[in-house]
């Protein structure tokens, strides 16, 4: 099982190619990011292949974060500018050979059309991301952190999913997430596995680094590959320290229990 560091919280001191650099130098497999827009993607394509790691994932820009917008996908009457979103994650990642696109879905504040919003643009970002052999992610994300979020629970996306019917639209699993929203994660990751496109862990509830909390990542992550899972793990989380460095010493003793047999 891969593991994966993102760039959006991790080595946050650098800028985004010395991160991809940092994290191959720390053992990481792979790695994703949030938002790289602002960086050549020449730049970070190069780093890729510099350090062999692939970029799994990126998310679609959140709009207008000083207003409090959070994605812009289930937006009513923002169609436009999810597009847009859309179209520009979809090209920045083809550009360095990203697996996936995260497409937020925003604060609807369960506003009406909120729902047919969302799979107007999902259906418009998996149209678009196909052509380059491309994952569509939707996150369920909590809303203690994210009020008025959009996407909510596993059952919702995969209702969303299986109303579209896109083979390339998948869950991202977001552990810290879910713990919060639902709990009972071993058992709802095994019903929803084959809709499960990526996995990401931190620590419930301070979301600092893997290895204290309310989960045990260990059992949990080998309960994930019983089930059937093969593909990544993210470490989606920030560093109590600051320091991702500093923090890396959850990583060998998980990934031992990860190859254990």
């Amino acid at each position: 099982m891969q593991v994966s560091a993102n760039l959006g919280f991790l080595y946050t001191d650098l800028p985004l190619p010395a991160r991809i650099r940092a994290a191959a130098s720390d053992g990481f497999d792979a790695v994703e990011c949030h938002f790289p827009y602002a960086h050549d993607p020449a730049e970070i394509r190069s780093a890729l292949e510099a350090t062999g790691l692939s970029m799994l994932a990126l998310n679609t820009r959140p709009g207008d974060q000083g207003a409090g917008e959070f994605g812009l996908a289930a937006l009513p009457g923002r169609s436009d500018d999810a597009r847009a979103a859309v179209a520009q994650a979809v090209s920045y990642g083809a550009a360095i050979g990203a697996g996936a696109v995260h497409v937020m879905a925003g604060r609807s504040g369960a506003a009406a059309g909120a729902e047919a919003a969302f799979r107007d643009t999902l259906a418009h970002a998996c149209d678009l991301a196909a052509p380059h052999g491309m994952t569509i992610l939707i996150e369920p994300i909590n809303t203690r952190d994210v009020p008025g979020y959009h996407l909510t629970s596993l059952e919702q996306a995969a209702g969303t999913i299986a109303a579209l019917g896109r083979d390339n639209l998948k869950i991202m699993f977001d552990c810290y997430h879910l713990q919060i929203l639902q709990g009972d994660l071993t058992r709802r990751f095994a019903e929803h596995l084959p809709l499960i496109g990526h996995v990401q862990i931190a620590a419930v509830p301070d979301r600092g680094e893997p290895d204290a909390g309310e989960l045990c990542y260990a059992g949990l992550l080998r309960g994930f590959r019983e089930a059937g899972y093969r593909g990544a793990v993210g470490a989606e989380y920030r560093p109590r320290g600051g320091a991702t460095r500093a923090g890396l010493g959850w990583l060998p003793p998980l990934r031992a229990a990860l190859d254990a047999p």
